[in-house]
């Protein structure tokens, strides 16, 4: 057999920083001056290369030889232990040339201090601990004979063999299932009967068949949009199975909104009343349960879907199927001339047409090893195209992974292949993904900040930033297929089986809460992660302590929930995990205090304690923490000041501040954080950028630049930024401080990559020199490839030609607002990728005409338009060509305007359409807020596709007409129109409006009757403020509709409500601004489910029979005699609220 090829053991990748800090000069000279025994560097390093010659052979053997894997196991651990111990030496080392430094002493005499202090216990420990490892390392290595070890053909970490990139990332085609996709299809559609309503077909296959991506090319397909299914719902079940989570999913994937309710009966009951009468689809991908019983519980409320309704599940198991009592669809391999199709597609270079004939004779025999596989296929693939030689792919052919022993046969032996072949630095990057459930949506950013905190980025001599060498790591796992899109915009996924190879690689040192087997965790648990939602509260399991080791606490969050808390001493954990290198306490509410044992943690690289949000300061013995590289306070809203001496953590490289809202400025010596690569702090009250801002040589993000009103130091940091390569987002405050123009230039924006970019000036500053405005606006001309740009208080008459001439081409999104000496609008249609425009405050605006569109195809994509505050604006003439794919439409507080000429369509005395009209159809949202005072008719019948529809503050608005039935309106808002006085339909609301879930009248004083013949039978939610339309709701709600929540509004009453005045099937009852509000009827509110008070400063007090038992959720807001009673355990209410899972008193 051909010797194995590979690029390196994940344990070589492991080695690699320990060699690196060996080979440092720093580490030898550290040695001598603390007169350490050198040897003991010299020897570990010798006896490490010796392990990882032999790492390779000893990862391959372990799957054939038991006593090989306990062999590697070990090495791990005093490889583990041997990284520890040279951490402890790193941060010695860091931590006396920070205090060097800061003491006023001349150099000379800081190297001397430095260098011949004697530290004897600390140097007995280094010597002791060193010695041990040595002896533990030399016992193993002796052991390679016993064990049959032989030193590996290692061939280095692959790095200088670049992954070409690929654009197939999502497929958009899938090989050999046309025949598979026409029969799912025909069944959905299929109108045959079936007495077990709903029906269910699963599709049924091993790991890696193409099953969910089947189900997705099924599930959106024209075909099924034509089948008109009222309801069309995705929910991955995976293999975390109970009954309340998949239902109360189910649910809120068809009403695309969160669900509190911890009742079971509660949630079944909400989910027929969605389903019932309407036909629905239902796709549950990625079923293991094996339970009929909890089947069953799911199904009930399923069965009472309309006729025709469909459930489709894939899953690996028969069993799953004949449980669920559904037909069977059972998914094949593929065959051999499509299985070389998805391979070739793969493993093809880019440009090449076709394989050579030795490759593809080779690549054959590989493509039958794969068993029909597309999972298998596409990964070998992927692999093989990095791979150019044939005797590579022999080697990869002649594998004996293709015969791993059937105990491992839950691992498919071409994904493992493709693992094996990875270079190491990747394999240990992929494997620390293990930490992530199933289905689990993960940023690359964020992913990237992980493996920088645990030393996985390699690059030498700093030469290139950590975050490009792990964008690239992360490029090519993406390129070989281990990673893939979600599909949810930036996030990423691990197909289900990567993420089981992912855990098997690294079952011995990574350890996932609730999901990995045994219910202690190992005391060799390196990393750790847990979702919240299955621990709201630590309750002091004690195997947490007892991994001494942990390097890695994670909680992971998804599903909109935000917060946990802690029940163990948080102090007690610091003490037990000394060696955790990331910690992340996101989302810990009850976090009041960090305890000043956090600077214990030596090897502590990144913290994150955002959305701590009880946090008020930091201990200063979090400046002793040396090697902290990230840093991340986002969203601590009581924080106000950080320590004074941060800029002792001379490696931060991530700072992140954003929305600590009480922060009013930045420490003084922060621009000595000279390796800080990302500074965030938008959303706080600082307002100065560091005194010696130029400092920051290699910032690439910056969320934040403030021109300081000092000109000549303005001028400095504006060079300051120029030099800087940023990337992102940069939001760039008080341009009104630029006082030359040339300034601006100093900047050189024109050169910054970024994608989103804010100009502001201060919107109370005194307006200059409009030309001089203009010229500093026009030398702040951003890179061609910005996507988002805004633009504030801008005080000059004309915008520069950057903005309009094409040299944003790739702007999607503008907002300019406040521009007040602006006498007319740049031709901002000529923007051809624009999607989202807002134009708010320019009160210099009288009419908007022909200059605003520049061509006869303007406004190409636009799909959002916005008016705001327009208090001048009287004409809007609109182009006939305009506007082709306007979706939104928003014109609020424009007082003076008469009409508005949207594709020929004048709000005037009524709506009407003049001239030579287009298509108002495309429209679906329209929201007139103010102005418009002399619309008193509105005529729904010209938008025939709007779904959302908001009158507010229209002073003449009298009523609204409609002649024939509205299929697509779903909201109906009307506010603040004191002359509305009714509906002027020719049928009932349940024939004109048969979609509409959502009806607010408020603060309309002239309504008081709804229309005869009763609400719509899909309303699902309604705002009122009028007593006498409360009352009169029962009566015209339809027995079969189902009113969910009740949004009660400015009622002058002091006792509410009675116990016959709110529907049966109410679950959610909102009471907001009744200032008179005094007291609750019990008897009134005990069918609920839900219930907020907000703003209700005269309630006093709950029912004096207590809350009911189905209230699972209760929000206080606002109500300060209320919440005196209900705040904490000692008030006279907490016996009537205690009961309740989801309590928030504000």
């Amino acid at each position: 057999m051909a010797a194995e090829l590979v690029c390196g053991a994940l344990l070589s990748a492991f080695l690699q920083v320990a060699f690196e800090r060996l080979a440092s000069p720093q580490f030898l000279d550290f040695f001598r001056r603390r007169k350490l025994d050198e040897k003991l560097l010299a020897n570990l390093n010798v006896m490490l290369h010796s392990i990882n010659a032999l790492a390779d052979d000893a990862e391959l053997k372990q799957f054939t030889d038991p006593h090989v894997k306990a062999w590697l196991f070990a090495v791990k651990e005093a490889v583990f232990d041997a990284e520890d111990l040279l951490g402890e030496i790193d941060y010695e080392l860091t931590r006396c040339q920070v205090q060097a430094q800061s003491q006023p002493q001349t150099f000379t005499y800081k190297v001397s201090n430095f260098f011949n202090s004697t530290f004897t216990s600390f140097n007995k420990k280094i010597e002791s601990e060193m010695k041990e490892v040595l002896e533990k390392l030399e016992y193993l290595a002796k052991q390679k004979g016993a064990l049959g070890l032989k030193k590996g053909t290692y061939s280095g970490d692959g790095s200088g063999s670049k992954v070409p990139s690929s654009s197939l990332v999502v497929e958009s085609v899938i090989y050999g299932r046309d025949a598979d996709k026409d029969i799912i299809i025909n069944w959905l559609t299929s109108e045959t009967a079936n007495p077990n309503q709903p029906s269910i077909l699963s599709i049924v296959g091993m790991g890696g068949l193409g099953k969910t991506t089947l189900a997705q090319h099924v599930y959106n397909d024209p075909k099924i949009v034509d089948a008109k299914f009222d309801i069309k719902a995705w929910v991955c079940v995976s293999d975390h199975f109970h009954v309340l989570t998949v239902t109360r999913t189910i649910l809120e994937a068809i009403t695309n909104k969160k669900d509190d309710s911890g009742n079971l009966e509660m949630v079944h009951k909400k989910l027929k009343e969605k389903l019932s009468g309407r036909k629905f689809l239902l796709i549950l991908d990625d079923v293991w349960n094996e339970r009929p019983a909890e089947w069953e519980a799911v199904r009930t409320p399923l069965s009472y879907g309309a006729l025709g309704s469909r459930i489709l599940v894939t899953t690996r198991g028969e069993k799953v199927a004949s449980n669920m009592r559904s037909e069977v669809h059972l998914l094949k391999q593929l065959r051999e001339d499509e299985c070389w199709k998805v391979f070739e597609n793969h493993a093809l270079k880019d440009g090449d047409l076709e394989l050579n004939d030795d490759l593809m004779k080779v690549g054959r025999r590989i493509v039958e090893k794969c068993k029909g596989l597309p999972l298998a296929l596409k990964t070998i693939g992927c692999l093989l195209r990095t791979k150019s030689s044939i005797s590579d792919w022999k080697n990869i052919l002649e594998s004996y992974i293709w015969e791993l022993p059937k105990e491992h046969s839950e691992i498919i032996p071409a994904l493992f292949l493709s693992y094996r072949y990875l270079p190491s630095h990747l394999k240990r990057c992929f494997a620390y993904c293990a930490l992530f459930p199933k289905d689990y949506q993960f940023v690359k950013e964020e992913l990237v900040l992980m493996w920088m905190a645990q030393n996985f980025l390699q690059s030498p001599q700093q030469i290139r930033p950590l975050e490009e060498v792990g964008e690239e790591y992360f490029n090519n796992l993406l390129s070989r297929s281990f990673f893939q899109h979600s599909g949810a915009g930036r996030c990423f996924v691990m197909h289900d089986l990567l993420n089981d190879l992912a855990k098997y690689v690294c079952e011995d040192f990574c350890f996932r809460l609730k999901f990995d087997k045994g219910g202690c965790m190992p005391k060799t648990t390196r990393h750790f992660s847990f979702e919240f939602r299955d621990v709201r509260s630590f309750d002091g399991f004690g195997s947490l302590t007892d991994a001494k080791r942990l390097r890695s606490f994670l909680p992971l969050s998804r599903n909109w929930i935000f917060q946990w808390n802690f029940k163990i001493s948080i102090h007690d954990l610091f003490s037990k995990i000394k060696f955790i290198r990331m910690l992340s306490l996101y989302g810990c509410s009850f976090l009041r205090k960090v305890p000043d044992s956090i600077g214990d943690l030596r090897h502590l690289q990144s913290l994150d304690l955002s959305l701590c949000d009880a946090i008020q300061k930091l201990p200063d013995s979090i400046c002793f923490l040396y090697n902290l590289l990230i840093l991340k306070l986002n969203h601590c809203l009581k924080l106000k000041k950080l320590p004074l001496n941060l800029h002792k953590l001379t490696k931060l490289g991530c700072l992140e501040l954003n929305y600590c809202s009480k922060l009013e400025e930045l420490p003084l010596n922060l621009d000595k954080l000279t390796k800080l690569r990302c500074l965030k702090f938008k959303g706080t009250r600082v307002s100065k950028m560091p005194m010696h801002f130029g400092e920051f040589k290699n910032l690439q993000v910056l969320s934040t630049f403030f021109v300081d009103r000092n000109s000549e130091l303005s001028t400095k940091q504006l060079r300051g930024l120029g030099g800087l390569n940023l990337h992102g987002k940069l939001s760039i405050n008080d341009v009104q401080n630029i006082f030359n123009p040339l300034d601006a230039l100093e900047a050189n924006m024109k050169d910054k990559p970024l994608v989103e970019l804010k100009l502001k000036w201060k919107s109370d500053h005194i307006r200059d020199d409009p030309r001089k405005e203009q010229e500093v606006l026009q030398n702040l001309q951003p890179h061609k490839h910005l996507e988002h740009l805004s633009i504030w208080n801008y005080n000059g008459t004309e915008f520069p030609s950057w903005l309009f001439d094409n040299s944003l081409s790739n702007l999607v999104f503008l907002k300019l607002v406040d521009c007040k000496y602006c006498l007319c609008l740049p031709p901002l249609g000529i923007l051809s990728c624009l999607k989202t425009l807002e134009i708010r405050g320019f009160d210099g605006i009288v009419s908007i005409g022909a200059e605003f569109y520049g061509s006869n195809s303007s406004f190409a994509c636009l799909e959002s338009l916005k008016f705001y505050n327009m208090k001048e604006w009287e004409e809007w003439e609109c182009k006939t060509t305009s506007f082709p794919r306007l979706e939104w439409l928003h014109v609020d507080k424009c007082p003076k305007l008469k009409g508005t000429h949207l594709k020929k369509v004048v709000v005037s005395d009524e709506l009407r359409i003049s001239g030579n009209s287009i298509d108002t159809s495309p429209l679906e949202t329209l929201h007139i807020h103010g102005g418009c005072d002399s619309l008193t008719i509105f005529g729904l019948d010209f938008f025939p596709k709007l779904r959302s529809l908001k009158l507010i503050n229209c002073h003449d608005l009298r009523r609204i007409s409609q002649e024939s039935a509205h299929n697509h309106l779903k909201q109906l808002y009307v506010d603040d129109c004191p002359e509305f006085k009714s509906f002027m339909f020719p049928k009932s609301m349940q024939i004109m409006f048969p979609s509409l879930t959502l009806l607010h009248i408020t603060k309309c004083p002239e309504v008081e009757l709804f229309p005869d013949g009763g609400l719509p039978l899909n309303i699902k939610h309604i705002s009122l403020s009028c007593l006498k339309l409360v009352g009169s709701l029962r009566e015209n709600l339809d027995p079969n509709t189902c009113l969910e929540r009740l949004s009660i509004e400015h009622l002058d009453e002091e006792c509410f409500p009675d116990e016959v005045l709110l529907p049966r099937s109410l679950t959610s009852l909102q009471i907001n601004s009744c200032r008179n509000l005094k007291k609750m009827h019990y008897r009134g509110i005990c069918h609920l489910s839900s219930l907020i008070l907000s703003n209700c400063p005269s309630l006093e007090c709950l029912p004096t029979e207590g809350l009911p038992n189905s209230i699972s959720s209760l929000t206080i807001l606002g109500c300060p005699l209320l919440m005196e009673r209900c705040q904490n355990r000692n008030g006279e209410d907490w016996g009537k609220i205690a009961h309740i899972q989801k309590l928030d008193v504000w």
